[in-house]
């Protein structure tokens, strides 16, 4: 019988995989001739589709996750598939075959109803666990009937793996998980949090801080819309993203993944989902989720839930202490848009509201978030974070579970200690502590995302999408998004400015940490966890940038720490280009007190600004110190962490090509002891204020639709 099992995957697989083209063994060398026609978004054609595009906030009921019939292939596709099941494989259970939620034309409640009726406890309860790729092994995968598998930044495969090589991969796990009793496909999930960030060779866009200061709706859904598109070359059909934290305090070590301090650039910039996953029809059902049909699109995650920007001192996973009207107010709103825009699953915080930890906080998980604001996708939990429920991490694992699973968390992103969670699982509810009508709760909104994603028909990798990874209109893309992210603080003094530069100078001086260093330019989240200083993936780098927008008679002479004796041997130049900024780094390790320039970025400011006129460029995931430094400046540029194109992008506007338009997603402080301070406090004295930002005020000025963040959002029923 397992033989039989074992065929009948191979030919499901098979049979799926006609759906979107014929799945390569071989994916080296692809053309860019290659790739399908329909892949690229026509501007035009989406700012159209955002004015017209209406999601009418209805409780009434429709055929959810409709697939309208575009061709007779797709009309008589389960009737072919029947036949070639029973012509080939007599003795395979017409039962099975027959199951109706193998029909893509039934709605995706029908199917989930059906689906579930047939599960075992066993299998709900696999179907409940996220497990790292690592100890994701077919034997796993088949004998507990896991439900989702991840790769953490920690665990990423290597970066010498190519896009075909991870296709190569999590296709191996979804060919386990087909070769199951009931053939139900594993959820892989992966953090791209800024593009496809931990594989090599992807375009790596701003980081979400970034995001905020260009305010520009239009530019986060062609962002959205292209890092779907890369994820998807490699297989994976669900992206931990966006992140919808509202920071509060600039000592958190997760500040650059939020847009802004102020909620309603947060909304704004949540648009995001739109590109992700689509844009759903009018007559969408608020809270149901979406993915657009054709295979172009991922499902979309909003996270933390809720108040992960608020926790005092700015200490990650630690504790929001406030109203619950203060609660919604500004960190909760996030959530409703994303609801409404068909996001389709929920991260829950390692953070606590008020001492009760978000994973196990039955009233805002299912009461507020589930009924109330009628999200009827899936709740995930973070890495590991049923552990951290209680101190140390991982004692009363059974009980920490029955609370989270209790309070409304639907899959458990384990993601190692997986027998634990099934044996600790199965011994609840066998003994009635978590009912059985909340896993199948917990399971059905899992299986409503599988559907709604078209994973049951397309459930392995479109190779002919490989050739889009870290294509130069996505790199183009995120060239626009570094331009229009660009704040410019201070620019000369009075009427003599800095700014442009001119390209035809002589000579340049361009020092810095940050200037020749690909892993500093991107931060945290890139290739690894943490990031990394160094050459780690491909772009260009802010000196590479540089010297391709001087003219070719422009000497640029480069070093990284520059001493006196540098300084006085090129006092000639002139003017010089300064690049500092912060470490990378993630979450936990990012928290601090201090805030200040790494890698001795002050002294450079020092030795270089002292000597000879200079631009200083800020690289950094919020703002840092930089108050003592200002009077030596000519001029000074908040560059965020911009990824992969920082160089082009950046010599664009600094050379005068484009003006800047970002403006302050975040209050810049003049010293740490005032923190937190932000925009409307009753105390508040920043160095530059939020929404603060200059231009230049060249001819040549090309702006984009940007948003008022006095704009709550322009998407209708918001």
């Amino acid at each position: 019988m397992a033989h039989v099992g074992s065929k009948l995957a191979e030919h499901i697989i098979k049979k799926r995989s006609k759906t979107i083209g014929k799945v390569q063994s071989s994916t080296r060398g692809f053309q860019t001739s290659e790739i399908p026609r329909d892949i690229f978004i026509d501007d035009l054609r989406l700012q159209e589709d955002m004015k017209t595009t209406k999601i009418q906030r209805s409780r009434s009921s429709c055929n959810h996750g409709d697939r309208h019939c575009s061709s007779l292939l797709i009309c008589f596709f389960p009737f072919l598939v029947l036949f070639f099941f029973f012509f080939f494989f007599p003795s395979v259970s017409a039962e099975t075959i027959q199951a109706p939620y193998l029909d893509p034309n039934l709605s995706i409640e029908e199917r989930v109803s059906d689906l579930l009726s047939r599960m075992t406890t066993q299998e709900k309860i696999g179907q409940m666990a996220q497990i790292d790729h690592t100890v994701a092994s077919s034997e796993v995968l088949i004998n507990h009937s896991i439900g989702s598998v991840l790769n953490s930044g920690v665990t990423a495969p290597s970066p010498d793996m190519t896009p075909a090589m991870w296709a190569d991969m999590i296709d191996g796990y979804q060919k386990a998980a087909l070769s199951t009793r009931l053939g139900i496909p594993i959820l892989y999930g992966v953090d791209a949090v800024h593009g496809h960030n931990n594989l090599f060779g992807s375009t790596v866009f701003p980081h979400n801080i970034g995001l905020g200061a260009a305010r520009d709706e239009g530019l986060m859904v062609r962002i959205g819309r292209a890092t779907a598109l890369e994820v998807l070359a490699t297989g994976i059909p669900y992206t931990f993203a966006p992140s919808v934290a509202v920071c509060r305090d600039p000592r958190w070590g997760r500040c650059y993944e939020s847009y802004s301090e102020d909620t309603q650039i947060v909304r704004s910039m949540a648009k995001i989902i739109l590109g992700l996953q689509g844009l759903p029809s009018p007559n969408h059902t608020l809270g149901y989720p979406f993915v657009a049909f054709g295979g172009r699109n991922v499902l979309a995650c909003a996270k933390h839930y809720a108040g992960d920007g608020g926790t005092q001192g700015g200490v990650d996973e630690y504790n929001t202490v406030t109203t619950y009207d203060d609660l919604y107010r500004i960190h909760m709103t996030p959530y409703i848009d994303a609801i409404t825009m068909g996001v389709s699953t929920v991260m829950a915080s390692y953070s606590s509201w008020n001492g009760v930890k978000m994973h196990a906080n039955p009233f805002l998980l299912t009461r507020i978030l589930k009924q109330e604001m009628s999200f009827q996708g899936m709740v995930i939990s973070d890495w590991e974070a049923i552990d951290r429920i209680t101190n140390p991490p991982g004692s009363h694992y059974k009980e920490n579970l029955k609370a989270a699973i209790n309070a409304g968390i639907d899959m458990v992103m384990i993601p190692f200690k997986y027998p634990q969670f099934l044996t600790n699982m199965t011994e609840l509810v066998l003994s009635g502590e978590i009912p059985i009508s909340r896993i199948d709760d917990a399971v059905r909104r899992s299986l409503r995302v599988k559907f709604a994603a078209g994973l049951f028909e397309r459930p392995m990798a479109d190779r002919s999408l490989l050739p889009i990874v870290g294509h130069k209109r996505h790199r183009k893309l995120a060239r626009e998004a570094v331009r229009k992210s660009l704040v410019l603080l201070k620019n000369g003094k009075g009427n003599d400015k800095m700014l442009p530069l001119d390209k035809n100078a002589p000579k340049i001086m361009v020092a810095g940490s940050h200037a020749r260093d690909m892993g500093n330019q991107c931060g945290g989240w890139t290739i690894t966890w943490q990031g990394t200083s160094g050459n780690i993936t491909k772009g260009t780098t802010i000196l590479e940038g540089i010297k391709k927008a001087v003219s070719k008679r422009t000497r640029v002479v480069f070093h990284e720490k520059p001493d006196k004796h540098f300084v006085d041997e090129n006092r000639d130049s002139s003017y010089a280009i300064v690049v500092v900024g912060e470490a990378p780094y993630a979450e936990t390790s990012g928290d601090g007190n201090d805030l200040r320039l790494a890698f001795d970025g002050e002294e450079t400011i020092k030795t270089v600004c002292s000597k000879v006129k200079c631009l200083v460029i800020i690289l950094s995931g919020r703002p840092v110190v930089i108050e003592p430094y200002v009077d030596m400046m000519e001029a000074l540029v908040a560059a965020w962490l911009p990824g992969s194109e920082a160089g082009k992008g950046i010599a664009d506007v600094v050379f005068g090509d484009y003006d800047f338009q970002g403006r302050l997603p975040r209050t810049w402080f003049r010293r740490v002891d005032q923190l937190p301070m932000n925009f409307g406090d009753q105390h508040y004295d920043p160095l530059y204020p939020f929404g603060y930002g200059l231009q230049m005020g060249i001819q040549s000025v090309k702006r984009g639709n940007s948003v008022s963040s006095s704009v709550a959002s322009s998407f209708p029923s918001i």
